[in-house]
C-alpha cells in the first residue's frame, strides 16, 4: 500500500481548515485516514501559527516511505521536527496568546442619552412660552377691537349698527 501525507479538507464553505494526515494514496481526499499528523488553518492571521505538526510522527512516516504532497512538503520543511521556522512559530503562538482576537466589550454611557432629552424639554418650554405670549396678544387685540366698536356705537348709534352688521 502506497502511503501519502496530504491535506484533508475540513471546515465549511469560505472557512477552510485542513488536517495533515497519512492516507492510502487510493483513498479520496476527505476519505479514511491512517493517522492524523497535525493541522493547517490558512485563516489564522499570524502566518507562522497556521500549521501545527507532530514532528516525531511525521518523521516516522517519512522513514517508512510515505510521500508528502507538494504543499505538505513545504509545511514539513518549515514546521517539522527539523523545521526552518520553528522559532518564528513559537513567537507567533506567544503573540496570539497575548493579544486577543476580539476587543473587550465597551459599556455605553446613559448620560449622553439624557442630555439631548433635557435640551428638547427646555426648547419645548420656551416654545410654549412664546405661544402663550402670542395667545395673550391675540386676546388683547380682540378686546381692543371690540372696545373700539362699542365706543363707535355709543357715539353714533346708526353707524354702530351698520358697522356691527358689516363685521
Amino acid at each position: 500500500m502506497a502511503v501519502r501525507i496530504r491535506l484533508k479538507r475540513m471546515g465549511r464553505r469560505h472557512r477552510p481548515f485542513f488536517r495533515i494526515c497519512a492516507m492510502d494514496a487510493r483513498a479520496p481526499r476527505d476519505g479514511r485516514v491512517i493517522e492524523e499528523l497535525g493541522h493547517y488553518d490558512p485563516m489564522v492571521k499570524e502566518v507562522d501559527a497556521r500549521a501545527v505538526l507532530k514532528g516525531d510522527r511525521v518523521d516516522y512516516w517519512l522513514s517508512v516511505g510515505a510521500q508528502p504532497t507538494p504543499k505538505v512538503k513545504v509545511l514539513i520543511k518549515k514546521y517539522g521536527s527539523q523545521g526552518t521556522h520553528l522559532e518564528k512559530q513559537k513567537e507567533a503562538f506567544e503573540r496570539l496568546k497575548i493579544k486577543p482576537q476580539a476587543p473587550p466589550p465597551v459599556p455605553v454611557k446613559a448620560e449622553s442619552e439624557e442630555a439631548p432629552a433635557e435640551e428638547t424639554a427646555a426648547a419645548e418650554e420656551s416654545a410654549t412660552g412664546d405661544e402663550a405670549a402670542a395667545a395673550e396678544g391675540a386676546v388683547e387685540a380682540a378686546s381692543a377691537t371690540s372696545e373700539a366698536t362699542a365706543d363707535a356705537v355709543a357715539e353714533n348709534p346708526e353707524e354702530g349698527s351698520a358697522a356691527s352688521s358689516e363685521s
